[in-house]
This record gives structure tokens, C-alpha cells and sequence, in this order.
């Protein structure tokens, strides 16, 4: 590879590997699953550069090949060999200065109650700020499917979320009444 080409590479990891990391972890719930697909994406995407360099976005082609990648380990964990995230909200009783972190923390862990196409689709369209046809390109999909998968998995995370304020409400209550006892 000449260098000029080294030196193009380079300045793409620079400035992809932050976005290309934060759709891993979306996807995945995990720093260290997301570190290793997005170390994955950049060697298939370095083996290949003079042909991705040359095509229209480098960057949907990085992102196809982490989005792959995301599936494919899914698929092979459909056997229950993936641990369930814990339960979110335990220790949030009362008034919580890192509110925030919280409802950040709910959200990742019911993104990942989603089956993987509905989460793929949330995480596209809403963090990668991906149109409905780029989604449906990227996931060899119809646009009006990415649309279904969208209105569906949003209508899910509003469940999760849901249940859990309402655990949480609940948790605050007996506390109240364990301390007025």
C-alpha cells in the first residue's frame, strides 16, 4: 500500500473510530465487545482500502461491516450463552444528582431487550442520524420494513422504560413505609 494511501487510512480511523465505538456499544451493551468489533471493522476495512477509499463512503462501508460483525456475534449467541444485563435503578432512591447517567444506563440496557434488527434500527436512525433509505441500503432492508422496526422498537423501550419507574416508584414506596415502621 503506498503511503499516501497509509496516510488516508490513518486520518479515517482518526476520525471515525469515536463513532464507529459509540454505534458498537449501542449495539452491543459492551465497552469491550465494542472495542473489539470496531478493532474487527478497521482490519477488514484496511484490507481492503484502495477499493473502500474509492467508493462513495467510506464511512457506510466501516459501518456495514461493524453492523455485520454486531449480527454475527448475536447469532452466535443465541444459545443463552449471553448474561442478561442487571437490573437498572437499584440504588436510585430519592433525589439523584447523576439523573442523567441513570436514564442513560436504562436506556442502553432496554435498547438491549430489543431483538437485534429493531435495536439496529434505533441505534442507526437515531444515533447515527441515518435516513430511513441509508438504513434500509446499509441493512438490505425496505425502507417502509426500517420504518415498522423503528415504530415497533420505540413502542417497546416505552414499555421498558415504563416498568421500570414503576418498579423504581414502587422500591421508594415500601423503603418510605420500611422507615416510617
Amino acid at each position: 500500500m503506498r503511503a499516501a494511501e497509509t496516510a488516508e487510512f490513518a486520518e479515517f480511523v482518526h476520525s471515525r473510530s469515536a463513532a464507529l465505538f459509540r454505534t458498537g456499544l449501542l449495539l452491543t451493551g459492551s465497552r469491550e465487545v465494542a472495542d473489539d468489533l470496531v478493532q474487527s471493522t478497521l482490519e477488514r476495512v484496511w484490507r481492503h482500502w484502495g477499493r473502500v477509499a474509492r467508493a462513495d463512503s467510506p464511512e457506510a462501508y466501516a459501518r456495514r461491516v461493524l453492523v455485520n460483525l454486531a449480527n454475527d456475534r448475536w447469532r452466535g449467541q443465541r444459545g443463552g450463552t449471553e448474561v442478561p444485563l442487571e437490573q437498572a435503578g437499584a440504588h436510585d432512591r430519592g433525589v439523584d444528582p447523576y439523573r442523567q447517567v441513570v436514564q442513560r444506563d436504562e436506556l442502553m440496557r432496554a435498547l438491549h431487550l430489543l431483538p437485534v434488527r429493531m435495536r439496529t434500527v434505533l441505534v442507526l436512525r437515531y444515533y447515527d442520524d441515518m435516513s430511513d433509505e441509508g438504513i434500509a441500503d446499509l441493512l438490505r432492508i425496505s425502507a417502509s420494513t426500517v420504518r415498522s422496526q423503528a415504530v415497533r422498537g420505540l413502542a417497546k423501550l416505552r414499555e421498558v422504560v415504563r416498568g421500570a419507574e414503576d418498579v423504581r416508584g414502587a422500591e421508594g414506596r415500601v423503603a418510605g413505609s420500611e422507615r416510617a415502621g
